[in-house]
């Protein structure tokens, strides 16, 4: 992506949901897809801000003391490919229902309703926009087939949203709670 964090901050309807939108395009396309100079640390993270180097050197020190429990997903033995997934629903009641009815099947370990999402779409020819809330799911990757098979039987919409990225990493011990709290 070719476009630079000053560009997109200075936008202003960007500007107004930076917040949330902003906390999302981090989590799914990273730091190094905005930002056109990255640098990675020894741990793997994307360094790409300006002040990292200050936190750096004035944190560096004491954590390189400490025995750190992140991961790179394929140097662990105790877990599995691990993914989150995007579902979108109409409304809190949607949610809740399909959040829940998801985690009793053992198809995700955790599943986070964000309420307050508008989504601007195109539909049938006409621009759409909708309030909505999504649900962030954690699962295991060999799951995603039974995960997409169920929304679609248990959602409203005629082609609802499932999109997966993969966890490149992460909490040792979360992660392998996600592996012990899903079926196999």
């Amino acid at each position: 992506m070719a476009l630079r964090l000053s560009s997109v901050v200075s936008s202003t309807v960007v500007r107004r949901r930076i917040p949330l939108v902003g906390a999302f395009c981090v989590l799914s396309l990273g730091l190094s897809n905005l930002c056109s100079i990255s640098l990675t640390s020894r741990t793997g993270c994307v360094q790409s801000l300006p002040f990292v180097p200050l936190l750096s050197s004035k944190f560096g020190a004491q954590t390189q003391n400490r025995k750190v429990h992140n991961i790179r997903m394929e140097a662990s033995k105790t877990t599995v490919p691990t993914i989150v997934v995007y579902v979108t629903v109409p409304n809190k009641e949607a949610g809740k229902k399909l959040a829940e009815s998801i985690v009793k099947a053992r198809l995700a370990a955790c599943v986070n309703r964000v309420p307050g999402v508008e989504s601007v779409y195109e539909w049938k020819g006409e621009i759409q926009t909708d309030s909505e809330e999504l649900l962030i799911i954690k699962t295991r990757e060999s799951l995603l087939e039974a995960l997409t098979e169920h929304v679609k039987a248990n959602h409203e919409y005629e082609v609802p949203e499932v999109i997966a990225l993969p966890i490149t990493g992460g909490n040792l011990p979360y992660l392998e709670w996600v592996k012990n709290s899903t079926r196999d």
